[in-house]
């Protein structure tokens, strides 16, 4: 199987925009595939929205905790 890793710079986004973009994106993934998002802050709010949203549907890895850049890689493993 291949494994794509996607990648999104959220901070590019209106804010409106930016959990119903991450959240289309992440719906489009393939399990196994990973959603790579670049934000301004921590998006921990995300995190808790996807668990209660998709129980132990993704896998969340911080790859870079700020100040200025935040890297999360969310993975679909359901």
């Amino acid at each position: 199987m291949d494994v794509s890793v996607n990648e999104l710079d959220v901070r590019i986004l209106l804010p409106r925009e930016k959990h119903p973009t991450i959240h289309a994106r992440l719906s489009a993934l393939r399990i196994g595939d990973s959603l790579l998002i670049i934000n301004d802050h921590d998006p921990r709010p995300l995190r808790f929205e996807i668990e209660a949203d998709h129980p132990g549907m993704y896998t969340w890895t911080y790859l870079a905790e700020g100040p200025e850049t935040w890297r999360v890689q969310i993975g679909k493993i359901a």
